[in-house]
């Protein structure tokens, strides 16, 4: 036991370096959120509908659909491999986009473009596979800080990109798109040096002193987003001024169960001692053969019967679809995130229905509110859980009918409501991604999370071609008019009013599969809430 004391602990720079490159990796991957900045120079390029250029945008999403094959990989390849890879595919992708967007080559058809998209959305998968496996699984006790700090540079490396581009380069698309290849295929190069799993803390003193750390990452990370949020107001303020417009295998589950995993056995019935009779030296030694070959027949009579597991415990994916409570959190997080990806994808055409001609400040906006609500919400709810043992999915369901009344101001659109709907969106979709994670993990276990993660993400492309492909695409093609040489526009409030009162329907429903998932789950988080509760205890008198 001193022993493993003595190595977690030689161990600790490394595993809060690889925490630090970790932060780095995820504050670039958020390219796949970008398409608005970039999406009406494609449109104008290639002479798109809307439900075209919406067709291209679930092309990206689609990507994210072969995260599984990073899910799968992630219990078998080492991290540096799997953040190669990501890198690779971002920069085959993105690059090409940028190669068109630029002119210097011609424009590519348009299946070719989506394929190129495809692998640019897929490249994040690579990236936050390997992010959030290996660290989740080096502080396992502090799992809604992990991932919400993780996830909230996720939602700010979209401002990143949008301000850095306006700053050096006045919102060049090209250029744009160039930062957007090169810059995470640098960073992730590092990160393969760094990133490594090592064993998660071993005492309560340790998992104490993981906290402090974390809490120091959750000051660090508001300053600087409060820090970057006021440069970008500045720097939107000035423009608008100027232009007069407005894995290794992880065998522990969350819970230390006993030994719970038994064989039921059929004990062989006593042998019954068979009644002498006079008989026949042939018909005794008849009776002899019988018996031994009931006796032998009880022997083999032992039965194991495999015990399915309960949430809480290690599932693999095929166990874990086969529960009621996967399907509820599947369901719920696609009405979030689904919705939410309809407004980052469209917000370019919604900022131009609406009568603004550039939209990069609803774009920075939505991102640097995403990550308040993704760094915030993961350190609540890992809070409220070791107070009360309150269940993670009842934030998710705060956040989806906050999302609604959000949906409804945009309909609405009265002055000032795209503002504040931008606001509202990127705070719960921030919600919605932070807490998911660690409650996949919390209710299916670490063994197989890579995959189980993976497959929950499939409600990315799944969300986006409900929601942006079809219903925001439809929708704004019948209500806009086409314009000479191709492709179509609107102008006016009524271009996506249909489409977000249909959302807001949407986040509706999620909000009731979300309180359901809370009460099924409550035991879960009960005993979460106890075997921590204990382990303190148990701590504290050895202390004394």
């Amino acid at each position: 036991m001193g022993y493993l004391r003595t190595s977690s602990a030689s161990l600790e720079p490394t595993k809060w370096l690889g925490f630090v490159t970790a932060v780095w990796v995820q504050a670039i991957s958020g390219n796949n959120y970008t398409f608005s900045n970039y999406s009406d120079a494609l449109k104008t390029l290639m002479s798109l509908t809307q439900l075209e250029l919406n067709s291209l945008s679930v092309a990206k999403d689609v990507g994210k659909a072969f995260g599984l094959l990073a899910g799968l990989a992630s219990d078998r390849l080492p991290t540096p491999v799997i953040l190669l890879i990501g890198s690779i595919e971002g920069l085959i992708g993105y690059g090409a986009q940028w190669l068109v967007v630029s002119k210097r080559i011609q424009p590519l058809s348009y299946w070719k473009m989506c394929i190129f998209l495809c692998l640019g959305g897929n490249s994040t998968t690579w990236m936050n596979t390997a992010v959030l496996v290996t660290c989740i699984r080096n502080f396992r006790s502090n799992r809604g800080p992990v991932s919400g700090i993780l996830k909230g540079y996720v939602g700010l490396s979209t401002a990143i990109f949008t301000d850095l581009c306006a700053a050096l380069f006045g919102d060049d698309p090209a250029k744009f798109l160039a930062m957007l290849a090169l810059i995470p295929f640098a960073v992730c190069l590092t990160a393969i040096v760094f990133l490594r799993e090592t064993p998660p803390a071993a005492t309560v003193e340790e998992e104490k002193e993981e906290s402090k750390y974390f809490n120091l990452f959750n000051v660090v990370a508001v300053i600087v987003a409060f820090q970057f949020y006021a440069f970008i107001n500045g720097w939107n303020l000035n423009r608008f001024k100027n232009h007069a417009d407005v894995e290794r295998q992880i065998q522990e589950p969350l819970l230390r169960e006993e030994k719970t995993q038994k064989e039921i056995q059929e004990k062989p019935a006593e042998e019954a001692a068979p009644a002498v009779v006079e008989r026949t030296q042939a018909a005794e030694e008849e009776t002899a053969v019988v018996e031994r070959a009931q006796a032998a027949e009880e022997e083999k009579a032992v039965v194991v019967v495999k015990r399915r597991p309960v949430i809480g415990e290690d599932h693999t994916i095929l166990e874990a679809m086969s529960t009621v409570d996967f399907w509820i959190l599947f369901l719920s997080f696609l009405c979030g995130v689904g919705t939410g990806l309809a407004v980052m994808n469209n917000m370019g055409q919604i900022g131009l229905a609406l009568g603004y001609a550039d939209v990069s400040l609803f774009v920075s906006m939505t991102s640097i509110w995403g990550f308040f609500g993704r760094i915030i919400s993961g350190t609540v709810s890992e809070h409220y859980i070791k107070k009360a043992g309150t269940p993670r999915p009842l934030w998710n369901a705060a956040s989806q009918i906050l999302m609604a009344v959000g949906y409804i101001l945009m309909a609405v659109a009265l002055p000032g409501s795209l503002y504040i709907g931008s606001i509202v969106v990127g705070v719960c979709y921030g919600v919605r991604v932070a807490v998911s994670v660690p409650t996949a993990s919390e209710l299916f276990g670490l063994k197989y999370f890579g995959l189980i993660y993976n497959i929950l993400i499939l409600n990315l492309p799944l969300g986006s071609f409900l929601f942006s492909g079809l219903l925001a695409g439809f929708l704004y093609d019948a209500e806009a008019t086409p314009t000479p040489g191709g492709g179509n526009t609107c102008v006016g409030a009524h271009c996506y009013r249909n489409v977000f009162i249909i959302m807001a329907i949407a986040c509706v429903i999620g909000f009731g599969l979300d309180v359901l998932l809370g009460i099924r789950t409550k035991k879960i988080y009960t005993k979460i809430y106890m075997s921590r509760r204990s382990k303190k205890l148990a701590s504290a008198s050895n202390l004394q």
